[in-house]
């Protein structure tokens, strides 16, 4: 609440659980965003309730995401998530498996991609990850010649590197802990 009083409009949430808990808190003119990983059997949760995901990565959630728009007559904007340090931590998909990503979900018309997101990994001096936003740089601005796509948002850079991701094209960062502080994991 007191970051919406200071005029954040946009908030972003890992889980869903833990979005619909604090939806119905706070005032309805937040533009919610989900991040964290998306589960098939939780899209029904989200679908009228975010503005964009952030975290695509599955033609199975994007197969569900269209049946329940298609459903409600509405589309969603998504950014495709990028594992691009190829962490078996993380999800998102190799930039290899991209082009075929692409064409797999080429025919969902409500699932808008409207760009990537990645998260580098952890470093203790955040130009360690600088090649990893600018390797994200280039499959951004490759992508935004691309017929049907309209890539508006590149998604990196978290509170510890948001600063090498903005030098590098991003124009999205995710700085929860920054204004929010570490998280709690309880819910």
């Amino acid at each position: 609440l007191e970051a919406y009083e200071a005029g954040a409009r946009q908030l972003g949430e890992n889980r869903v659980q833990e979005m619909m808990g604090k939806q119905p808190q706070l005032p309805p003119d937040i533009g919610w965003h989900l991040i964290g990983q998306l589960q098939k059997n939780k899209v029904k949760y989200i679908i009228d309730k975010v503005k964009l995901v952030h975290s695509l990565c599955s033609l199975s959630v994007a197969q569900e995401m269209q049946r329940l728009l298609e459903k409600r007559d509405t589309a969603l904007d998504c950014l495709i998530e990028i594992n691009i340090a190829g962490e078996e931590t993380k999800s998102g998909l190799s930039a290899q498996e991209l082009p075929a990503f692409l064409e797999q979900i080429a025919p969902l018309d409500r699932v808008h991609i409207k760009g990537l997101m990645t998260v580098a990994p952890f470093a203790e001096n955040p130009e360690e990850v600088r090649k990893y936003f600018a390797e994200m740089r280039g499959l951004f601005d490759k992508l935004s010649g691309r017929a049907g796509l309209e890539m508006k948002y590149l998604s990196m850079g978290m509170s510890g590197d948001y600063n090498v991701a903005i030098e590098e094209g991003a124009n999205m960062v995710r700085v929860g802990t920054a204004i929010f502080g570490h998280r709690n994991y309880t819910i």
